[in-house]
């Protein structure tokens, strides 16, 4: 019997905040029942196990940062949708760090949903590079190098792998400006 006011939602809650707090890996089904105050077996009421329910925080975390690059990205175009989605992109991985993580796991096969929610953020970006011009196997190239620095980015800053003292927004900047220049040589055929 489920017990009353326990539900998915609640859990993915509870789950998403040892994520953020502890890191990915140390969302067990152990530490949610601690954390919620129950025991494990009632987990199973709501989830099929460990697997199922690191699948839902990734589900919740690409629906979260989907949203929110539906808010920011809206109404931009050419570099500003680049900057936009970039800025949104980095915020979410700082603001949510265990689900930021969730969702770097490429999804099965055939886990329509997942790649579903996945696609719905990758469109974001893609629908930004055909203000380029980009289109097919170039846009595909240009949409993987964003998508690599961003994440080098995110993950040098969450591990402390900028030392100097320097202004890290300033180097953001000039990363994505960068990566801009590079997408437009490949749009006039220099790159």
């Amino acid at each position: 019997m489920p017990r009353i006011g326990l539900d998915l939602p609640t859990l993915l809650t509870a789950a998403a905040e040892i994520a953020d707090r502890e890191g990915f890996e140390a969302v067990t089904l152990a530490s949610l029942a601690q954390k919620l105050q129950i025991r494990s077996p009632s987990l199973y009421n709501h989830i099929a196990g460990l697997p199922d329910l690191r699948r839902h925080l990734a589900l919740r975390g690409l629906a979260t940062l989907s949203a929110q690059l539906e808010q920011e990205v809206a109404g931009c175009t050419g570099d500003d949708s680049i900057r936009a989605f970039s800025r949104t992109y980095v915020a979410f991985a700082r603001t949510h760090p265990g689900l930021y993580e969730a969702i770097q796991r490429a999804p099965a096969p055939d886990d329509e949903l997942l790649q579903q929610a996945g696609g719905r953020v990758l469109d974001q970006v893609y629908r930004a590079m055909t203000s380029y011009g980009l289109e097919g196997d170039a846009a595909v190239h240009a949409v993987r190098a964003i998508r690599s620095l961003l994440h080098g980015f995110v993950t040098l800053e969450r591990q402390g792998g900028f030392g100097i003292p320097l202004d890290l927004d300033v180097t953001f900047r000039l990363m994505v400006d960068t990566f801009l220049a590079g997408v437009k040589a490949m749009r006039t055929g220099e790159g």
